[in-house]
């Protein structure tokens, strides 16, 4: 464990989020969802439990939540279906709860859509601050004031066509003009962030993991070519000969923008 001057230079320096933030904990295992839920009450949040994917379908039909912890190994339906399925139907955090196993369960957690993962045993503080990353993403209005200037100051571009999408990276809003229907999820806004930031620049798979908020001895490249992938889909017209996120072999990605007023 961490010793208790480490943790609390780490509260310090984070800056708590807003109060009223309500996550969503799917563990068949009590003991353990008992342990989450105190350290979603220590950070000032509000949890409630779920000890199945299906118990957690109705719980959400009933009330709003800013994030769901999910575990992989449930029963009746498993985690990464039920990660799947809510993707499918809302933007809500999505952080999988996975046993250390196989290399194929360790990188899951970005292939099911989820906007990060954690692996069993798991240190307190890293819950937390995955937790903390992924709600800033997610929802811009909690990041702390410091940051929210260092953004305002930093000169990075406010909006990006691509194609038939227009970008807003202030707002973090995205509309696909063709199928307004269509959306993005945190982590494949992120990317585009992190991306926008050097336009016509490789950014390496190295720098998108850690800009992520991953551990790079845990995940690994084909956590990026999966995520860029999905990306891909999504924003060209031609995912097989993308015109905006290209690959520059040995280097990384490249994001090229459209020229032109946003609308």
């Amino acid at each position: 464990m961490l010793e208790q001057a480490a943790y609390d230079v780490f509260r310090e320096d984070t800056d708590l989020l807003n109060d009223g933030i309500r996550i969503l904990i799917v563990e068949d295992d009590q003991d353990m969802a008992e342990l989450i839920s105190d350290l979603i009450e220590a950070e000032g949040w509000q949890p409630r439990t779920a000890s199945s994917a299906e118990e957690a379908a109705g719980v959400l039909a009933r009330a709003t939540f800013h994030l769901v912890l999910v575990d992989h190994n449930l029963p009746g339906m498993s985690g990464r279906v039920f990660a799947q399925k809510l993707r499918a139907s809302t933007e809500i955090g999505i952080v999988m709860v996975t046993a250390a196993g196989s290399a194929a369960e360790r990188v899951l957690g970005l292939e099911t859509a989820a906007d990060d993962y954690v692996v069993k045993p798991f240190e307190p503080i890293e819950l937390t601050a995955r937790i903390k990353a992924v709600l800033r993403r997610l929802h811009p209005a909690l990041k702390s004031e410091k940051e929210a200037q260092g953004q305002a100051s930093s000169g990075d571009p406010a909006g990006l066509l691509l194609g038939d999408w227009v970008i807003d990276l202030v707002n973090r809003k995205a509309m696909c003009r063709s199928h307004p229907s269509r959306t993005l999820t945190s982590s494949e806004f992120s990317l585009l962030e992190i991306l926008a930031e050097t336009p016509n620049e490789p950014v390496s798979r190295t720098t998108i993991l850690e800009r992520l908020g991953a551990e790079t001895d845990r995940l690994i490249d084909r956590n990026v070519d999966v995520l860029v992938l999905r990306l891909r889909r999504k924003i060209e017209r031609n995912p097989d000969l993308p015109r905006h996120i290209k690959t520059r072999r040995g280097k990384g990605y490249i994001l090229h923008r459209d020229q032109g007023a946003l609308p």
